[in-house]
Order: structure tokens, then C-alpha cells, then sequence
């Protein structure tokens, strides 16, 4: 059994829908239901007895365009654990870019940073080398970086908050740092927070980190350790949007790449194309009278 949601503009939705169908069923996976959610009423539910998840993914893709969807393999339910990455996922910024910018060599690291991103760099040896290009700088600037320039994307606090108030655990588990990870967790309502430690003498960075480094292992460990913790038949939730989330998204329930590179968009059972992270509420089925403000 395969479960798709999407987020659909009800314009031209039935005509989309028969194109769909036909496709599918050429695909020797044919529709057996189809409706917008009583609870969301923009989000179309297909449900098909069997399929491959990419192959209907691919479908619906390329009759209904980039748009915010998921597909699994069970009945969707609100997770018990929620996994996120922080940069470009949480924020709308990559931490060591803007950090980068304050010891005017930000073009320099955001290329390594996206070679990074892309998969193109080994994740461990790319941080270290831009970490090694910040030596000397302020730890001040970190202080003013997060003041002048880091900031939650649209939708994040309400996301968190609303899964939580649904007993839902939520995790930070970041490839950045805990200078800028752990602020934005408590602004947030994330309950722990995993990432890589800055090393500081003198009020200046000394350009190493403290400890291992927090990479794509250090992601797919935390997630596998939090759900044996919640026990047998947790449903999880990991969002990223990088090569180096692609273990815990696809080890995720949902796995979702949010506005992500290929490699982890391609990787997922779910993405998001629009900006505010409340869409993923609405692929999950919780309606909108029942989410928690981010006031």
C-alpha cells in the first residue's frame, strides 16, 4: 500500500487528476482512491494498493510540478520523533557563509559550502577546511552574526511547537555549530541539539573544532538512537535539505527535503517546495485550527 499527499491548487485539479491516474495505472499502479482532506482541505490523498514510492513520486512531479508532497507506505499519522537539520532547513542560512562574511571571506567559504552540499566535497573535510579559514576571528562576531543576520524560516517555531504539543520529541542535529544551534533551539522548542563545537582561546577562533565532527553519521546515529529510545513502532520525521542529511531522511518514516539540493530531494519520500515549513503540517493532516502559534 502506497499513501501520497500533496498540496494542490484546486484550479484544473480534476483534469491533473485523470492525467495522473492514467499514468499511474500504465505504471501497473492504479489509483484506488483519490479526495482532498476533510481535515486540509488543499492537500490531495491518493491511495494505491502497490506501487514503487520514486515511480509515483516522478508522476506526480511532472503532472502537478515541484510542489509539497509525501508518499509512504503506511496510513500517515503524526510522528513521535521529530529529526531536523538547522542550516537551510531551520534558518534560512548557512551559519559558517554569514560567519564567513564578518572575516570578509564569504564568497570563498559559501563555494565550499554548496560543493559541500551538493556532495561534490567529503562533508568532514570541507568543514574543516572552512573552519580553518576562520583562525583569528572574534568570537564577538558570532554573537553578532546571530543578532545582525540568522533567522527561523517561515512556518519553523509554529512546526515544532505544534508536532510537540502532540507528543512529539524534537531534535536539532546540525553539521553547524553549537554557538548558533543552541539559540536557535530554545527560540524554536527543540529539546536537544546535536552539532559541532567551535574552538575558542583568547577570544578568538583558533580555526579547529572541539571534539568529532558532527557530520552525516552523526545524523543517521541520533535519529536511530532516539527512536530505540521511543520503542517499537515510532514513526519518525527527519527534514534536511543536503548530501549529508540524506541518511536520516531515507532512514526517516518521512523523510522530507525541504527546497533541498538533488541528490537529497531525490532521496526523499517527501519535499517542500514552498517556503513555510507549515506545509508540512498540512501533508501530515493536522488542520490548521489545531496549530500552535509561533507568537
Amino acid at each position: 500500500m502506497l499513501i501520497a499527499r500533496l498540496i494542490a491548487d484546486p484550479q484544473g485539479i480534476e483534469t491533473r487528476m485523470d492525467a495522473v491516474s492514467a499514468a499511474l495505472a500504465d505504471l501497473g499502479t492504479p489509483v484506488a482512491m483519490a479526495g482532498l482532506l476533510d481535515s486540509c482541505g488543499d492537500v490531495l490523498q491518493l491511495s494505491l494498493p502497490e506501487g514503487d514510492r520514486f515511480a509515483v513520486t516522478a508522476t506526480l512531479v511532472a503532472h502537478f510540478g515541484e510542489c509539497d508532497l509525501l508518499v509512504a507506505d503506511h496510513d500517515i499519522e503524526v510522528p513521535h520523533l521529530f529529526v531536523s537539520d538547522m542550516d537551510s532547513t531551520m534558518i534560512g542560512q548557512e551559519c559558517i557563509d554569514e560567519l564567513a562574511d564578518y572575516a570578509g571571506i564569504k564568497d570563498q567559504v559559501a563555494a565550499i559550502t554548496e560543493r559541500a552540499m551538493l556532495g561534490e566535497l567529503d562533508f568532514a573535510d570541507a568543514l574543516l577546511e572552512r573552519v580553518a579559514l576562520l583562525e583569528g576571528l572574534s568570537e564577538g562576531a558570532i554573537d553578532s552574526c546571530l543578532e545582525e543576520r540568522i533567522r527561523p524560516v517561515p512556518g519553523a517555531r509554529t512546526l515544532v511547537q505544534t508536532l510537540k504539543s502532540r507528543g512529539c520529541r524534537a531534535v536539532l542535529v546540525t553539521g553547524g555549530f553549537h554557538h548558533f544551534a543552541d539559540p536557535v533551539a530554545e527560540q524554536l522548542g527543540f529539546e536537544r541539539v546535536v552539532g559541532n563545537r567551535l574552538a575558542v582561546a583568547q577570544g578568538q577562533l583558533t580555526g579547529q573544532i572541539v571534539g568529532p565532527v558532527s557530520d552525516a553519521s552523526t545524523k543517521l546515529g541520533t535519529l536511530e538512537e532516539e527512536r530505540a529510545r521511543l520503542g517499537a513502532g515510532a514513526r519518525v520525521l527527519a527534514t534536511g535539505d543536503g548530501a549529508n542529511d540524506i541518511p536520516m531522511i531515507q532512514s526517516a518514516d518521512y523523510g522530507i527535503a525541504y527546497r533541498a539540493k538533488p541528490k537529497a530531494r531525490d532521496a526523499s519520500s517527501g519535499r517542500i517546495a514552498s517556503v513555510d515549513l507549515t506545509a508540512i503540517l498540512k501533508l501530515l493532516g493536522i488542520p490548521q485550527s489545531e496549530w500552535v502559534s509561533a507568537g
